[in-house]
């Protein structure tokens, strides 16, 4: 038998999710190797849902042309762990779970993977932040594959007004793994006859990021600078004069989340509460006064009934939404939106007074339960859901007044207190209590589970104070209540402490 007959297939494996364009990317591939003579097949085994598990396509080809007495070469249907000479992968994740595979080996395998994040849900239903640091994913990618590529090519589809799959053939192009001239790849998408000017765009961007061989240390630092605004000017004048270099960028950071969640008045009220830690964090790297102020912003800018409205009806959510969907100038974009506000959310954006009146029993609490029984669509993309989403923005202006800010700053005011009190006496403890800030999020019942262990939290300290291990064991019940939404796993450590019960 001769040399040519013994040769292996080449594998191609490629992980994508929906609307990415795997499967052209398999076509374009499997197009190309049959046009130069080659025997080739594409399968596919689609994921349970985006973000569960991608849809893997997987491309097999002969390296050698067949005569016509030649047998047959046998093709996989799947990849074989150790048996892939090319992984795509449309995300950092799906390049990870390549390599959990064993898609990926070092004696073979050219890793190409888009350096950007879709986060799975597990990440982002986590009580804290469940995100999975990329630099893993990264440095898993160099350790596992013989050569690994990996850019942004997210970043590069959208500037080619493409989608994924064509920068990705593009990078497979460059990176030389394949017996293919460029041509070649570019007579595939021809020959695809759809969207040929954008795909061979993105293609030319994907084959440039390839011969840069590009593997980035991490991703890039984000300027703090705030935008231009006279408004502004003062805080940040006031940044510079009053707090030490170390906190600046947080701060600029801070004031520019929280004007833009109320107005240039709440920035300086944000700064006036953060003095007294300032003047009690005497340690060089202001680590606390650090902690505190980047949880003090979360905290002051919480999330109500009001934000939300509010986010919904800008201007740049909707041209975002039309750029995702790729939707044309001359179409029309509808957009529904699923409310379902409860009575105690909706008492929650009244001023106080009014807000506790409809908190009570009576026949007004029973009519707001009976009108919010079922959530409800608004469109927003017409006159009539915009303006009805508009009124509840609109009362930005009585935020200050409504029974969710009472409660929400006195609460703020309570951890201020005790980091304030903590920090000459156990600085390790103050920023662990700063920290703790991170279980007051969302609306509803999100926040009424993270508040009930916040409370928890803070109720212990009195018992805790003064222990030698003070710190530590905070940051373990913390940690207890951000691994368990139930909360179980923090009543049960409160409980093997013998510290007051979650009431």
């Amino acid at each position: 038998m001769s040399h040519e007959k013994t040769v292996k297939p080449i594998g191609i494996a490629i992980l994508a999710m929906g609307g990415e364009g795997g499967g052209v990317l398999a076509d374009w591939i499997v197009d190309m190797a049959e046009h130069a003579g080659f025997m080739a097949q594409s399968t596919s085994v689609p994921g349970v849902a985006q973000r569960t598990g991608a849809t893997i396509y997987y491309v097999e080809f002969h390296p050698v042309v067949t005569g016509p007495n030649d047998p047959e070469p046998v093709l996989a249907l799947v990849p074989v762990a150790g048996d892939v000479e090319v992984v795509l992968a449309s995300e950092l994740m799906e390049a990870g779970r390549a390599v959990q595979r064993g898609l990926v080996s070092a004696d073979r395998t050219t890793l190409i993977a888009s350096t950007h994040r879709v986060y799975s849900m597990t990440e982002k239903t986590a009580m804290g932040d469940g995100r999975v640091d990329s630099q893993r994913f990264i440095e898993a990618g160099r350790q596992a594959a013989r050569r690994f590529i990996a850019s942004d090519f997210a970043v590069l589809a959208e500037r080619s007004g493409s989608v994924i799959s064509a920068v990705l053939f593009g990078a497979l192009a460059g990176a030389g793994a394949l017996p293919f001239k460029r041509a070649d790849f570019e007579a595939a998408i021809e020959r695809g006859g759809v969207g040929v000017q954008s795909s061979l765009k993105a293609f030319d961007a994907g084959y440039a990021a390839a011969a840069l061989e590009a593997t980035p240390a991490g991703p890039a630092e984000v300027s703090a600078a705030l935008p231009p605004d006279a408004r502004l000017a003062a805080l940040e004048a006031r940044i510079r004069a009053e707090f030490p270099v170390e906190v600046h960028e947080t701060l600029r950071l801070a004031v520019r989340r929280l004007v833009d969640y109320q107005d240039v008045a709440y920035g300086g009220e944000y700064l006036d509460r953060l003095t007294a830690i300032r003047d009690g964090d005497s340690a060089p790297a202001k680590l606390l006064l650090t902690e505190t102020a980047r949880h003090l912003a979360l905290w002051m800018s919480y999330e109500d009934t009001v934000r939300v409205a509010d986010l919904k009806i800008r201007s740049g959510r909707f041209q975002r939404v039309r750029e995702e969907v790729k939707a044309s100038r001359d179409q029309l974009l509808h957009i529904n939106e699923f409310l379902h506000p409860r009575v105690d959310e909706i008492a929650d954006t009244l001023p106080a007074g009014l807000g506790r009146w409809l908190m009570k029993p009576g026949w007004a609490r029973r009519l707001v339960e009976r009108m919010t029984r079922e959530g409800r669509v608004v469109r927003t993309s017409s006159l009539r859901g915009f303006l009805q989403l508009y009124l509840v923005a609109s009362m930005r202006s009585l935020r200050r007044r409504s029974l969710r800010h009472a409660r929400e700053m006195a609460a703020c005011e309570r951890w201020l207190a005790s980091i304030a009190e903590l920090a000459p006496q156990d600085y390790a403890l103050a920023v662990e209590v700063a920290q703790c800030q991170r279980l007051v999020k969302g609306y509803g019942d999100t926040h009424a589970r993270g508040m009930r262990s916040f409370t928890a939290i803070e109720a212990a300290l009195p018992v805790l104070r003064g222990h030698g291990e003070a710190a530590q064991r905070v940051r373990a019940l913390r940690e207890a209540a951000l691994a368990d939404d139930s909360g179980k796993r923090l009543v049960d450590l409160l409980g093997q402490w013998q510290l007051p019960a979650i009431g």
